[in-house]
């Protein structure tokens, strides 16, 4: 692998963040640190959606343009890059008209091109929520399958996009592992859509009813509708149709994506109507897209109007952004739905961060850091053990399979596994009771499983895995150990 590009989707920008969204930044950050610390060249790119009607609403009702509304919530998603200590290469904005806009008329204009855009009188099942038009079939019980709210019949010009055109090829690419969906429920869940078959999608909507985002090219009554002005950012973030400064290198550098990662609601936009977008423009598809599924909250899914949304920002605030990263990738499988209450996050912070990683350094570095204990760094690497090698080995063996089939969850587990494993070998060598040379053996083998911990926890806790690191120091020749500061004082 040479290169790994890998995307969240687009938040959008109606409200503040929400742990969802940090849940999908911190599996991204991850996977992109994962394979930065492989020598890969990565990408990795968010950002935030900024056009429609429920923005524009959301703006009205705080007394601002929506240019200015957005502007603030968009920072509020910039800022979670130090708050959740995520190192993602760019952020994208859909209103940014320098970046973005000149990626949504190259493909609006590929289409156009191609005839696959056309205008029609159009009446649907629209919800405000989703921005979106619904089938019958897609409906329950005549509600959105999202909101849970009753949807509006709306009748508009709009143009479309001759997306069934593309339905059959679509299906083809996913049967075919070209376009791989993780996990496989969600592969079947969007074969068996295909399998009846795509139906044309609307690509505008009217200027007078939307108000906020980008004109039709040659037709200022309407508005480039969401699919080809959001989706698009994948491309425009890299730099696509791009007249800026190693606009076009970058994007023939990083597409197609390795990897979107996306929330399970927005599948069938992935993996349906972005795949004939592109096809119809003559772009690769991406490879991968990595489904996640909900956080809730004491079993309820969170929503402002019931008033359990959390915060990202006041949970790091309390606790630190290590713990709070532990919690949403050891406790919540990653293709699945998981839930957040405050006695589970305190349960795994005292159980496994403060009793388990953070004892087991506390042991090792108070015992290599006593005055009367010096370790060369010959022996450091001499006196390693056959077994601690292999189980070593074994550990970054197993994490590159679990990361390269998004289970991080289950690597970030195999990293604790290697934590037992040290902590027996303490309690059977017993490394107090010894001295001289049966001493530096024990004591070599084991800060070897702590430093070992740190490079694997990288990509998971960074900011413990340097201080982990940070305490384990080659001075001319030999090891200077410092015992540090306690990682994770018990709540």
């Amino acid at each position: 692998m040479k290169k790994f590009y890998i995307t969240t989707s687009i938040a959008y920008t109606n409200a503040s963040p929400h742990i969802g969204f940090a849940l999908e930044s911190i599996q991204a950050d991850v996977l992109a640190r994962y394979y930065r610390s492989q020598g890969v060249d990565v990408c990795f790119l968010t950002g935030t959606d900024e056009h429609g009607s429920k923005i524009a609403q959301a703006a009205e009702a705080k007394g601002k343009t929506a240019k200015e509304f957005v502007d603030e919530v968009s920072e509020e998603f910039k800022e979670l890059k130090q708050t959740l200590n995520l190192s993602w290469d760019d952020f994208i904005r859909t209103s940014d008209k320098k970046k973005h806009r000149p990626a949504v008329y190259a493909i609006w204009n590929k289409l156009v091109e191609q005839s696959d855009i056309y205008k029609k009188t159009y009446e649907g099942l629209y919800c405000t929520g989703c921005e979106a038009f619904y089938t019958e079939k897609e409906l329950e019980e005549g509600k959105c399958p999202i909101h849970q709210k009753l949807v509006e019949q709306v009748q508009e010009e709009n143009y479309f996009f001759k997306l069934s055109k593309y339905s059959e090829e679509i299906e083809r690419r996913i049967k075919n592992h070209e376009l791989r969906i993780v996990p496989e429920s969600r592969k079947n869940e969007i074969l068996s859509l295909l399998k009846e078959g795509l139906t044309d999608i609307s690509v505008s909507r009217p200027a007078d009813k939307v108000h906020w985002g980008i004109p039709v090219p040659g037709d200022d009554t309407q508005l480039i509708y969401v699919w080809i002005d959001a989706l698009t950012n994948y491309i425009s973030g890299i730099g696509y149709a791009s007249e800026m400064e190693k606009g076009a290198e970058r994007y023939e550098t990083y597409w197609p994506a390795d990897v979107h990662l996306i929330g399970k609601d927005i599948l069938r936009f992935h993996a349906g109507i972005w795949p004939g977008i592109l096809l119809a423009a003559g772009l690769e598809l991406p490879k991968s897209i990595y489904v996640h599924g909900y956080i809730l909250h004491g079993g309820q899914k969170m929503s402002k109007s019931l008033g359990n949304v959390v915060s990202p920002k006041d949970l790091v605030e309390k606790y630190g952004s290590d713990p709070v990263r532990y919690f949403l990738l050891r406790e919540i499988a990653s293709t699945e739905d998981g839930d957040y209450t405050e006695e589970k996050f305190i349960s795994r912070y005292n159980g496994e961060l403060a009793n388990g990683l953070g004892n087991f350094s506390a042991r090792v570095l108070t015992l290599a850091s006593k005055e009367d204990f010096s370790l060369t760094e010959e022996e450091y690497e001499s006196l390693r053990e056959d077994s601690v090698k292999h189980r070593i080995a074994d550990a970054e063996r197993t994490i590159k399979e679990k990361m390269d089939t998004f289970r991080l969850h289950e690597a970030i587990g195999v990293v604790w596994e290697v934590i037992t494993f040290g902590d027996l070998y303490v309690n059977e060598m017993r490394p107090w009771s010894l001295e001289g040379d049966e001493e530096k053996k024990v004591m070599a083998n084991l800060l070897f499983i702590l430093e070992s911990i740190a490079k694997l926890l990288m990509p998971f806790l960074p900011q413990t895995a340097e201080k982990i690191a940070g305490n384990i120091n080659r001075l001319e020749k030999n090891l200077e150990i410092t015992k540090g500061d306690n990682l994770f004082p018990r709540l």
